[in-house]
């Protein structure tokens, strides 16, 4: 009997959870200094791989500190915690080098070009003639001869900049307008709107092709032609504008040209009947248009800006 008692002593005492106290436990008199202090060995020691273990053993420390088991929210927070944390751990670790272009957004250098400045400077309107006794002997003709010796200035100024970087001659100018006013014309006849993108600014780009619908829809197709030579040109008004100050050579320049020429015109319907004009006959035309030129972009040439309707 006494056999017996004896082999269950030792069998409870066998089955009974293995408790070991800790050593020599330091005072604790703040909650989460305790938790720090129990967790900062086992994470710092931790591989990347124990990520369970690193869990377990963190919330069995802390538990033991405490003196009792963790509830379940507080253990799954810490698993939050140290999965988190071990994920900007690597995150770093892959890191590139800071010279290295994947470490952060690669510099890039935006160049913003003008084409145009996309208006017309001045337009040009007719300037009413006053008589010689008024304009020298009135406030309003000294304020008036005042207004055209400076529009005069603007227009001198503007064909020497003009001359010193193109090598400007009226005569060589007027035989181009005169070319690229005809090519204009053609093309809006046959309603080819994409090469006319080449010698027009995109502002009178989107005027002509709105142009173009309209008269589609009323007209069929036409018939344009130019009489040459032309009947007269002449230069009305040149200015300049400039984008900066400190380079007087970065601008463009506008030129408002007065074209009287001949032409012929013939429109039809979509039967190919007359509707209007005739083709036998030659009309005189006047027309103000304004041509465009940069300064500073190199291979730069002369596009249509605008037209003036008096």
């Amino acid at each position: 009997m006494a056999l017996a008692r004896l082999g269950q002593s030792l069998a409870r005492l066998l089955h009974r959870p293995l408790y070991l106290p800790p050593t020599s436990p330091p005072p604790l008199k703040d909650y989460h200094a305790s938790v720090v202090r129990s967790f900062a060995p086992t994470h710092t020691g931790a591989c990347l791989r124990g990520f369970a273990s690193l869990t377990y053993n963190a919330s069995s420390m802390i538990a033991h500190k405490l003196g009792g088991p963790l509830p379940v929210h507080i253990v799954n927070v810490l698993d939050l915690v140290i999965h988190l944390d071990h994920t900007r751990l690597m995150s770093t670790a892959a890191a590139s080098k800071p010279n290295s272009p994947s470490a952060g957004a690669r510099r890039v250098n935006l160049k913003i070009v003008m084409t145009s400045p996309g208006f017309i400077y001045e337009p040009y309107s007719p300037r009413e003639r006053i008589p010689f006794w008024k304009r020298w002997f009135t406030l309003s003709g000294w304020r008036r001869t005042k207004e055209d010796i400076i529009s005069e200035m603007k227009n001198a100024y503007a064909v020497s900049r003009l001359r010193k970087k193109t090598g400007y001659t009226k005569k060589q100018f007027y035989g181009e307008a005169l070319n690229i006013y005809k090519e204009v014309n053609t093309l809006m006849a046959h309603g080819d709107t994409s090469a006319l993108r080449k010698i027009l600014t995109d502002r009178m780009h989107s005027t002509i092709k709105n142009e173009l619908k309209r008269r589609q829809s009323k007209w069929s197709s036409v018939h344009w032609e130019l009489v040459k030579p032309a009947v007269s040109i002449r230069t009305l008004r040149a200015r300049m504008i400039g984008l900066d100050k400190k380079d007087l050579d970065k601008g463009f320049v506008q030129l408002t040209l007065e074209f009287v020429t001949k032409q012929k015109f013939e429109a039809y319907n979509s039967k190919g009947d007359v509707v209007s004009g005739d083709k036998s006959k030659e009309v005189l035309v006047k027309d103000i248009w304004v041509f465009e030129r940069s300064l500073f972009h190199p291979g730069a040439y002369w596009r249509v800006c605008g037209r003036i309707t008096l």
